[in-house]
């Protein structure tokens, strides 16, 4: 039978001492597109619509960091040591060259997986995020709820998604959608919380220079920029100071979307994901 986001195995693989969880199917062809998630994410909290979709394709990897729910091993609280473990984990698995698909904190991971490792990317997928020393400006309200330790589905709405109903019954869909899966991973601990927001805290400190995003003029793979019109965690002028800095990016804002904007119109950002793997 052939596997599914519900259905594909969990497995391990050992990288220096530790043991990273990892789920991986779809059609073998072509180059592997590795997921990697956002603030505490891990394997579970994908859209199977959105995995299974691109799987027709390719084959899809979700992945969990170091320390990040069933992966063993202590949280990484910096962003170059997080994208070096992406990088040893796609030579761990032989893979001579990965597209990545990084949302939130795990776009900044794949913009320097491209940027320290740039023989390992052919294209990037930089879903709701920012970018070294980026705009930090956030609603203040998602300090008090992005830290919960087991989010409900309201705490999704408000972070994720957009405001009117019509945004508020496509965040239930995908939240009912996204616990579909029978055997999900434990979420992670609060030590993987504690990490990422240093993580995060370090990566906004800006470069010097006039311009200080400059740096990103180095990544040189065809990039694909998404986000919602209002995301309220990582601010969406981000997004386009992204586009104006990476040489051969391309950017897509949805309207009366936030954060989540892929799970908002999974419909739509297949087919643009799509179109974008394929051309």
């Amino acid at each position: 039978m052939t596997a599914t986001h519900l259905t594909a195995p969990t497995r391990f693989i050992e990288v220096d001492g530790d043991r990273f969880a990892y789920r991986r199917w779809g059609k073998p062809s072509g180059v592997p597109l590795f997921f990697v998630p956002h603030f505490r994410g891990g394997m579970d909290h994908w859209d199977p619509l959105l995995t299974d979709g691109l799987a027709e394709g390719r084959e899809v990897i979700l992945l969990n960091g170091r320390g990040i729910a069933s992966s063993s091993g202590t949280p990484r609280n910096r962003i170059e040591d997080l994208a070096d473990d992406i990088a040893a984990v796609i030579r761990a698995l032989g893979l001579p060259q990965v597209d990545l698909l990084g949302f939130s904190i795990g776009g900044l991971q794949v913009q320097e997986v491209a940027l320290r490792h740039p023989g390992l990317v052919r294209k990037l997928l930089l879903l709701g995020t920012g970018l070294r020393g980026g705009d930090p400006r956030t609603d203040p309200k998602v300090l008090e709820v992005a830290p919960t330790p087991v989010p409900t589905a309201e705490d999704f709405l408000f972070l994720f998604f957009g405001r009117s109903d019509a945004a508020k019954q496509a965040g239930l869909a995908f939240w009912e959608r996204r616990h579909q899966r029978v055997d999900q991973d434990p979420p992670s601990s609060a030590a993987v919380a504690q990490a990422q927001a240093e993580a995060y805290a370090a990566y906004l400190v800006p470069l010097p220079g006039q311009n200080p995003y400059a740096y990103l003029g180095a990544i040189t793979q065809p990039t694909l920029v998404v986000n919602g019109v209002n995301d309220i965690m990582i601010a969406s002028i981000n997004s386009w100071h992204l586009a104006q800095n990476i040489p051969n990016a391309q950017l897509l804002i949805y309207p009366d979307a936030g954060h989540g904007a892929q799970f908002q119109y999974p419909d739509r950002f297949l087919k643009h994901a799509i179109q974008f793997l394929e051309e």
